[in-house]
């Protein structure tokens, strides 16, 4: 499934000319955010297809519940911020950006736990992408972005999308994924992810063609000098 994306730029930011520099000479660090469903995902994989980039999902890092029966679990608040253990992902990003290499947990979303013992290899490449739907809600995340962008789109659209996403890939019923979305994703969001754009360095719709939106957030990248030049052929 493929979404569509328009952007708003600052002023002038896709005319600037390119610093002939690269402004970051470590790995740069790319945050994306937005409500679940917004189509932020499409947009990670996308840039890091083209960036030859790692796409770094932060929903890996909710916290272990395996020690509560399940039912428990399943009635979590999973679009709260402290389901997720910021203290690690923090950790994990800033030593990535440092040049070294992290050992991530996997995370097993049918059951609401991780897999124990079972943990992915993550090596640094010059792009990362960290995505997630509190990408820029944290304090001590957005110090360690060199660029970021939020994801905007309508409620109806994300409901869609959620239960494609969680029938498909999560094994949730429609009707879990439904009173979810109305008991904590929407309220949640409210609260703490849509006023988190504020803090983006652009806002992407996620509405419309992606193609165009790429090309635009590549322009306002070059101009800020986070692009490599491409190698002379």
């Amino acid at each position: 499934m493929h979404y569509a994306f328009s952007v708003e730029l600052p002023p002038d930011a896709s005319s600037a000319p390119a610093p002939v520099r690269p402004a970051v000479i470590g790995p740069v660090v790319i945050g994306i955010a937005g409500c679940s469903g917004s189509g932020k995902t499409t947009l990670a994989h996308e840039l890091a297809r083209q960036l030859d980039a790692t796409v770094f999902p932060l929903d890996l890092y909710y916290r272990d519940l395996s020690h509560f029966p399940f039912e428990q679990r399943d009635k979590q608040n999973f679009d709260h911020p402290d389901s997720l253990e910021s203290e690690l992902f923090i950790e994990h990003i800033r030593t990535l950006k440092q040049g070294q290499s992290i050992q991530r947990p996997v995370y097993d979303f049918s059951i609401h736990s991780r897999v124990p013992g079972r943990f992915e290899p993550v090596h640094p490449q010059r792009y990362l992408v960290v995505e997630g739907i509190l990408g820029l809600h944290y304090e001590e995340l957005l110090p360690l972005y060199d660029f970021s962008i939020y994801v905007d789109a309508p409620n109806a659209i994300c409901l869609r999308r959620r239960i494609y996403r969680d029938m498909r890939e999560r094994g949730r019923t429609e009707e879990s994924v439904i009173a979810q979305f109305e008991a904590t994703a929407r309220p949640m969001a409210e609260l703490y992810v849509v006023p988190s754009q504020e803090r983006a360095s652009i806002v992407v719709q996620g509405t419309e063609a992606l193609d165009w939106s790429i090309e635009l957030i590549f322009k306002t990248m070059k101009s800020r000098g986070l692009l490599d030049p491409l190698p002379a052929k």
